[in-house]
C-alpha cells in the first residue's frame, strides 16, 4: 500500500503531516510506504491512499485513489481514526 501526503505549494506540512502518519500507521500495526509532495506533482505519483488538508483534497480526487481530507493537520487523534478507515476500505477493495 502506497499513502502519498500532499500540500499546497511547499513540502514543510506535507513532511510533518508523513512523520505523523508513519507514527499512526505503527500504532495500527499496518506497514505502507508513506511519501510527500507538493499539490502539483501529486498526478505524477500513483498511490492508493492521498491525503490533504481539506483546503486541497477535492483536487486529489480523481487521481485514482482513496482521498483523505483533514480538517486539522495536527489533530493525531483525526488523523488516526481517517487512516484507520482509509486503509480499511483499501483492505476491502
Amino acid at each position: 500500500m502506497k499513502i502519498l501526503v500532499c500540500c499546497g505549494s511547499g513540502l514543510g506540512s506535507s513532511f510533518m503531516i508523513e512523520m505523523n502518519i508513519k507514527k499512526v500507521l505503527a500504532e495500527l500495526g499496518v506497514e505502507a510506504e508513506v511519501s510527500h509532495c507538493d499539490l502539483s506533482s501529486a498526478s505524477g505519483n500513483k498511490s492508493d491512499i492521498y491525503v490533504g488538508t481539506r483546503d486541497i483534497a477535492t483536487q486529489l480526487e480523481g487521481l485514482g485513489g482513496i482521498v483523505v481530507s483533514l480538517n486539522n493537520m495536527i489533530d493525531k487523534a483525526e488523523m488516526k481514526d481517517k487512516i484507520a478507515a482509509a486503509v480499511e476500505e483499501f483492505n476491502n477493495k
